[in-house]
């Protein structure tokens, strides 16, 4: 199987040459991407795929459940680097319906150290339980959740320092919160962008 792969980049390397002799020429020279996505490990939600981006275009973030936890190292350093040194202009917090992680964090099952990972999810549906109880099934509840996940890592990123100050230096950076459906392969926009400071309540905390 591994060689398959290989044999695979080769003919995805050779086509992008064919299409475009310069493609990778330009990839050595730098990265300039305006964007960073933070979205769900799950490897049915390809970023770049999805938005119909070439490499270089798009720095990526992604985790089980597409968190962004103030406490985690990994996401911090990422956003850092692509607020403070690629100077990305909107980060896109990006997550889906049908999400393991979301189902995982409130079914109750004991899975070791992914449990830990997921107590924020756990932490919203607690929160939004009379509004989550009162739709139709359970399809719909989980739906629902995966919608109030992102718009409370859309509210972290937001109120992290590293955007905050960006924010002061005037840097153009805004926030925005997005669910991808693998059922038919569109994007939703939730509608809870922050583009500043002074639209730190425009989402909820999700």
């Amino acid at each position: 199987m591994l060689e398959d792969l290989k044999a695979k980049n080769r003919v995805w390397a050779a086509g992008k040459i064919a299409a475009d002799p310069g493609f990778f020429q330009r990839l050595v020279g730098q990265q300039a991407p305006e964007y960073l996505w933070i979205g769900c490990s799950d490897s049915r939600v390809p970023a770049n795929e999805i938005v119909g981006l070439d490499p270089g275009e798009m720095f990526v973030h992604r985790n089980v459940a597409n968190l962004a936890p103030p406490q985690d190292a990994n996401y911090l350093s990422v956003l850092q680097f692509a607020v403070d040194v690629l100077k990305v202009k909107h980060i896109l917090v990006v997550g889906h319906y049908g999400c393991g992680g979301v189902a995982a964090a409130i079914d109750g099952e004991r899975r070791g150290l992914v449990d830990h990972w997921l107590h924020p999810i756990r932490e919203i549906y607690h929160e939004h339980h009379p509004e989550l109880s009162a739709l139709p099934d359970h399809q719909a509840m989980l739906n629902r959740l995966c919608e109030r996940n992102v718009m409370r890592q859309v509210h972290n990123v937001a109120t992290d320092v590293f955007v905050q100050d960006a924010w002061k230096r005037g840097q153009d950076l805004s926030v925005h919160g997005w669910v991808y459906s693998i059922a038919d392969g569109l994007i939703r926009d939730l509608n809870v962008t922050v583009g500043g400071p002074h639209e730190q309540n425009a989402p909820s905390r999700g």
